[in-house]
């Protein structure tokens, strides 16, 4: 009994893929398939990380090509990350498929803690990443990612992105003395990040993370605005103080048309260093009642953990110093959601539109 190929991309194509609840369809087309007989051998050309979740995918294409009397043979994955839509008039950046926002609306609550963990977290999935401090008046990065000195530039003009365990980063913390604050108005400090953005030579990057700034005002807005972003994470803690602003800075990506993936709660119990005692100091359940009632993913919660800052202040985060940690693997679960939210966005089409010529 020969192999219809037509049959075999039907039968694929239909799949619903259970970490982004869509069909295979576009994968497929892109992905590698043979045949043996009735053997189907499949590389697919997934977008986002497989990480752990290759049992599942396989488990759901068997199911598929069992029924209609194939049998799965070799079976495989490989990472094709694919440029995501932005917000109407802008463009996404020529090396970067996708900018994630990392915002919580009120500083103190972790959020960079958390940027710097999920760019570490998708590289260690096997994506290529790297990672915007925004933060300009309180840079941390650069203490995050245990880096110093100045950005390299060979044409004068343009800077390159120094590295950190494995992450290209820049920071406005690379260009000022440590000890100089930067006393900018918001005009300024609006300038000085797009220059940040556009004039690093980001390498081909699957994922830019940026760790924005706190609150909602005109630094904020005006990078949600011209920063051409995928999509953005709601970084907060269970307080009913944190909660409050993140509400503001959700609101503020919505009516941007910036899709908001989850929201992340850090601090949610404090756990003891001596005897492993927790105790939700900020209260329960705050980010988890805050992505339900917008109706978001809730992403996950890391503790108040000694270990967690102490990693962080020396440079080496929880995700490359403690792998193999409840919060390092905590860390990777979130990263992977996110990548998988991002997977099911509208792909950008700016690109492939073709260009209108009016004649006269």
């Amino acid at each position: 009994m020969s192999t219809n190929p037509d049959q075999i991309f039907n039968l694929l194509s239909d799949v619903i893929d259970p970490n982004t609840q869509k069909k295979l369809g576009p994968i497929v087309k892109k992905s590698e398939i043979s045949t043996d007989g009735q053997v189907v051998n499949l590389t697919l050309a997934l977008g986002y990380p497989v990480f752990n979740s290759e049992a599942a995918l396989r488990q759901s294409i068997e199911t598929a090509i069992t029924g209609a009397g194939f049998s799965l043979g070799r079976f495989g994955c490989r990472l094709a990350v694919q440029t995501h839509a932005v917000q109407r008039g802008l463009k996404p950046l020529a090396n970067v498929r996708n900018i994630i926002a990392v915002a919580s609306g009120k500083g103190g609550v972790g959020k960079s803690t958390t940027s710097v963990n999920l760019a570490l977290a998708l590289r260690a999935q096997g994506a290529r990443v790297g990672l915007l401090d925004a933060d300009i008046y309180g840079p941390s990065v650069p203490i995050m990612l245990g880096l110093s000195g100045k950005p390299e530039s060979h044409d004068n003009k343009t800077m390159e992105p120094l590295v950190g365990h494995g992450i290209e980063a820049n920071s406005i913390g690379f260009l000022i003395d440590p000890d100089s604050p930067a006393i900018w108005r918001g005009p300024m400090v609006s300038q000085a990040l797009e220059q940040l953005l556009r004039q690093t030579n980001w390498g081909d990057l699957d994922y830019l993370i940026i760790d924005m700034p706190p609150g909602t005002g005109d630094i904020a807005l005006t990078l949600s605005q011209k920063v051409p972003l995928t999509a953005a994470v709601i970084v907060t803690t269970p307080q009913d103080l944190a909660l409050a602003d993140a509400r503001k800075g959700l609101q503020m990506f919505r009516k941007v048309d910036v899709p908001v993936l989850g929201v992340v709660e850090n601090m949610s119990m404090h756990v003891c260093s001596n005897c492993g005692h927790a105790e939700p100091v900020f209260g329960e359940h705050g980010g988890r009642d805050l992505a339900s009632e917008f109706n978001l993913p809730w992403l996950g919660s890391l503790p108040l953990a000694l270990s967690i800052r102490a990693q962080t202040d020396a440079g080496t985060p929880t995700v490359v110093s403690d792998p193999d940690s409840p919060a390092a693997a905590e860390y990777q679960r979130i990263a992977h959601q996110v990548a998988c939210l991002v997977a099911a966005l509208p792909k950008d089409m700016a690109g492939k539109m073709p260009s209108v010529v009016v004649n006269p």
